[in-house]
Parts: C-alpha cells; sequence; structure tokens
C-alpha cells in the first residue's frame, strides 16, 4: 500500500482523479482498462451498490496483473468498517462524500491517503484537525470556484479538490485551477452512464486523454 504522500503526489501530478462505479464487473474492468492507457495511474472506483466489493477485488486482480503501477482508491466510504474491507481487499486510498473521524483516525494511523468530502470551513478544520491534508469539495458544483477562493488563504498547508459536476471543458477546469485547486475529481461527466452502457472504451479513453493533456496545459 501506497503512503499519504505518495498518493498524494500521482493525483496531483496527473491533476484529475477519475471515479467511477459499475455494477457489472466485466465493465468495471474494461473501463479500468481504458482509463490506464490513456496515461491515468490513480483511479478511485466507488463504493455504490452490493456488487462493488466483489468487483473491486477483481480490479486489483487485474491491475496486479497488468497495470501494477497504477493506484486504485474506493471512494464513498462511511465508517471504518467499509474501510477495512476495502484495505484487505486491497484499496491504495480511501475518499468520502464527508469527513467521518472514524475513517481519518483509520487512515492517518496507517499512513494511508484519506480525502474527505467538505462544504464547510467548519468540516474543512475538523478534517485538518484530524491530520488530513487533502480535502475533496463536494459538491463542487454547489460550491463552485469562488467558495474555493474564498477561503484558500485560510488553509495554506491544505490541498483541495472538487468532486461532483467537475465538468470537462477548459472553462470549467481552469476556472477551478485557477482558484487554487490540486486535481479535480471527475465522475460521470468523463465516464458516463452512457459511454459504460454502449461499452465504448475508445471515447472514454480518449477523453480521458484529453482531460489530461488540457489540464497539463492549464498548468503551465
Amino acid at each position: 500500500m501506497a503512503n499519504q504522500q505518495a498518493v498524494t503526489d500521482v493525483i496531483v501530478k496527473q491533476g484529475i482523479l477519475p471515479l467511477y462505479f459499475n455494477s457489472d464487473e466485466t465493465i468495471s474492468v474494461e473501463v479500468l482498462k481504458a482509463i490506464y492507457k490513456s496515461g491515468v495511474k490513480a483511479v478511485e472506483y466507488t463504493n455504490r451498490g452490493d456488487a462493488a466489493l466483489a468487483n473491486f477485488r477483481k480490479l486489483v486482480e487485474v491491475r496486479d496483473k497488468e497495470m501494477q503501477d497504477l493506484l486504485l482508491g474506493v471512494g464513498t466510504i462511511k465508517n471504518t468498517k467499509q474501510a477495512e474491507d476495502y484495505v484487505k481487499a486491497g484499496a491504495d486510498f480511501l475518499v468520502s462524500p464527508g469527513f467521518v473521524q472514524e475513517v481519518a483516525s483509520y487512515a492517518t494511523s496507517k499512513d494511508m491517503f484519506y480525502a474527505p468530502g467538505c462544504m464547510t470551513p467548519t468540516e474543512i478544520i475538523a478534517a485538518e484537525n484530524a491530520g488530513i491534508k487533502f480535502i475533496k469539495l463536494f459538491p463542487g458544483n454547489m460550491l463552485g470556484p469562488e467558495f474555493l477562493t474564498s477561503i484558500k488563504d485560510i488553509f495554506p498547508k491544505l490541498l483541495f479538490m472538487p468532486t461532483g459536476g467537475v465538468d470537462t471543458t477548459r472553462e470549467n477546469i481552469e476556472g477551478w485551477y485557477k482558484a487554487g485547486v490540486s486535481a479535480v475529481g471527475m465522475g460521470s461527466k468523463l465516464i458516463s452512464k452512457k459511454l459504460m452502457e454502449q461499452k465504448d472504451y475508445l471515447t472514454i479513453e480518449k477523453m480521458t486523454r484529453e482531460v489530461i493533456e488540457l489540464i497539463a496545459t492549464i498548468k503551465k
């Protein structure tokens, strides 16, 4: 398992954290292969259905055989039990929709990367006091870049990543980067249900590569 800093470095370098879930094991694996081909080295699989844990174990198995340099994290973690289950299954990092104190304690005790979802300065302060260094601003589309611009000076040591409603357009991503994010989390706007239903893995790969390239130019 990679430590907190190693995961942070990979996510910040690629500038994006793709995230997705599909109840179908094969589709889940094929999507993972597609985004890996696009150059992604860290991805979040969300714990959103009964099949999630079994699918995740399969993803780890495929990753260990074919994509050893890929960090595989899990999202929508709401308690320590879920965190433990996924760490046993091979998760490299944890992400939550909200700040969960018990998960923060668990992750920091293992020097494991944990990005909690925060929507208010109170939640961000609680996360920072719990030893968290990377904050997921969620839902990103509700908060907007202006929110981060307003609060960033209060948290000089934290890194921020909006997730939820972040679009693939230059305008949207650039707005977030100008506000001071270190990465953007991207789910359905990138890996849409429609593309997964159509099994259009080439388009998923192409779009992901384009976003990575776009972010690289924005950062320059």
